[in-house]
């Protein structure tokens, strides 16, 4: 078996462990339930990919399930209530910032998008292979905003503010695409550096 093969599946174990952990008493059970929603998209995706042969590396997993144990924890206390106040008095943040850490690791799937993208020799170019992952990343933000916004729109107001965790920021949905933009230029140029930097290592 493959070592990646080994991780995903030891990554997917700690995931089960921590849902099954979190899925008692959360704070809001519609709240958990539409946030976990999206994780199990996710997963699902992930799973169905393994089965259909498709493999990444241990670090593309390792990356990819960053979000999915953040996004878990998030949907367990809501995004605005996570224990997080040790970041927000060190730094002296006026909100909770936990919401902006797991929109970042969104970012992270842009290395297995460029892994993908260059195992299968979709993309010669390096400029393409960059910036491919960064716009895709950034189009799905724009996408989950609409949706978070669809929802807060038709939900009660208590259920559609926890969703939401704007902590009434008027700029949140901005920020939260931003910090899912710049998750995917991080991840990619960790690619290309893994990637490239250690090919051009072996050409010396």
């Amino acid at each position: 078996m493959k070592e990646s093969e080994k991780w995903f599946k030891r990554f997917l174990m700690v995931y089960v462990a921590l849902f099954l952990f979190l899925a008692v008493d959360p704070i809001d059970r519609m709240t958990w339930f539409v946030e976990n929603l999206t994780v199990w998209i996710i997963v699902g995706a992930l799973v169905f990919a393994y089965r259909k042969g498709v493999r990444f590396s241990m670090m593309a997993y390792a990356f990819m399930f960053v979000l999915i144990y953040l996004h878990t924890i998030g949907g367990h206390f809501t995004f605005a209530q996570v224990p997080f106040d040790w970041v927000t008095d060190f730094f002296g943040f006026e909100r909770n910032h936990y919401d902006r850490i797991a929109h970042f690791s969104v970012g992270f799937y842009a290395f297995a998008l460029a892994e993908w993208l260059w195992e299968k020799k979709l993309v010669a170019n390096r400029f393409l292979l960059f910036t491919y992952p960064v716009f895709f990343i950034a189009t799905i933000a724009m996408s989950y905003e609409l949706i978070e916004w669809l929802y807060a729109a038709g939900a009660a107001p208590e259920a559609g503010a926890a969703y939401l965790g704007s902590q009434g920021d008027i700029w949140d949905a901005q920020k939260d695409m931003f910090a899912d933009t710049l998750g995917a230029l991080f991840a990619t140029g960790i690619f290309f550096w893994y990637q490239f930097g250690k090919q051009e290592k072996n050409e010396k």
